[in-house]
């Protein structure tokens, strides 16, 4: 392509030249029938004018071709300059985008930790998951190495995502509440009625956790209604108390009369999780020091 395009740049230049000496020589011929009489002057007023005219034409549209031709090339140049101005910008409003992104996640996981300032926690970032839409079971990237153990549990969002149950050297894996092989005891925060929250990925997929067992309150100048929270409960053998579960959204006696059922929207978003706070400190480390201190 630029090689044509010198060709035609280099004919251009040619055919500029070959007019101008053709001008000159009508010029000439010009003057001298202006200054002769006779058939030639008027042999001239027929041919050679019209000619000079054609061919002063024919070199001012050459004259202008070259000149856009120049005008194109720099205007092509200006342009690429221009486009990459714009992919250089793009690519900076993406980095920008991203940083935003993760400093409202570092946000997030700060004003989490001082909601839970009573317990002790570590970062991780989640590097794996075993699904490809939902985070029911994901590897995180701290392990033995970092002080993690099995049964700590893992918060991020505004509460509870679930527990650790392998660990390797520098990874370690989380199974979420919504999995369906978990169940968690829970708690109303306002009445203290206990009920179990069992995950169930369906659900999950609807924004939903199912919730079971809460007794039918004997006092109902309390009610439970939307929009209760609900946290784990103390008598929970591996969840730490009173971390945010979810919020009651849907409540239903049960046919037995005696029970209550219902579904609540998870504290967390367990379609998109990239950061978590793990609790370095267990059930099992809590009731330890719980005993010791009364032993004490």
């Amino acid at each position: 392509m630029l090689d044509r395009l010198r060709r035609i740049k280099l004919k251009s230049r040619h055919l500029l030249i070959i007019f101008a000496v053709i001008c000159v020589i009508l010029m000439g011929l010009s003057l001298l029938s202006s200054t002769t009489r006779g058939p030639f002057r008027f042999m001239a007023g027929y041919t050679i004018v019209p000619m000079q005219k054609g061919f002063n034409h024919l070199g001012g549209w050459a004259a202008d071709y070259t000149q856009n031709f120049q005008t194109i090339k720099e205007l092509r140049k200006e342009n690429k300059k221009l486009q990459q101005q714009v992919d250089d910008l793009t690519v900076e409003n993406g980095e920008l985008a991203l940083n935003q992104k993760e400093l409202t996640r570092l946000e997030e996981l700060f004003k989490l930790d001082q909601n839970y300032g009573d317990y002790p926690k570590i970062g991780a970032r989640v590097i794996a998951s075993n699904t490809s839409n939902w985070f029911n079971s994901f590897t995180i990237d701290k392990g033995k190495k970092d002080g993690i153990r099995v049964n700590m549990n893992v918060i991020a969002g505004s509460g509870l995502v679930g527990i650790v149950t392998e660990v390797g050297p520098n990874w370690s894996t989380v199974r979420s509440i919504i999995d369906d092989l978990s169940y968690v005891s829970g708690m109303m925060l306002t009445t203290g009625e206990k009920c179990m929250v069992q995950g169930n990925l369906k659900l999950a997929s609807k924004g939903k956790i199912r919730f079971e067992d809460l007794p039918v309150a004997e006092n109902q100048e309390n009610p439970v209604e939307q929009g209760e929270q609900v946290v784990t409960s103390y008598i929970s053998n591996r969840y730490l108390q009173g971390i945010l579960i979810g919020y009651v959204s849907e409540i239903n006696d049960d046919e037995s009369g005696l029970t209550r059922s219902g579904y609540l929207t998870p504290a967390v978003d367990f379609s998109d999780l990239q950061d978590v706070l793990v609790i370095t400190q267990t059930k099992s480390d809590q009731l330890k020091k719980q005993t010791s201190g009364n032993k004490d």
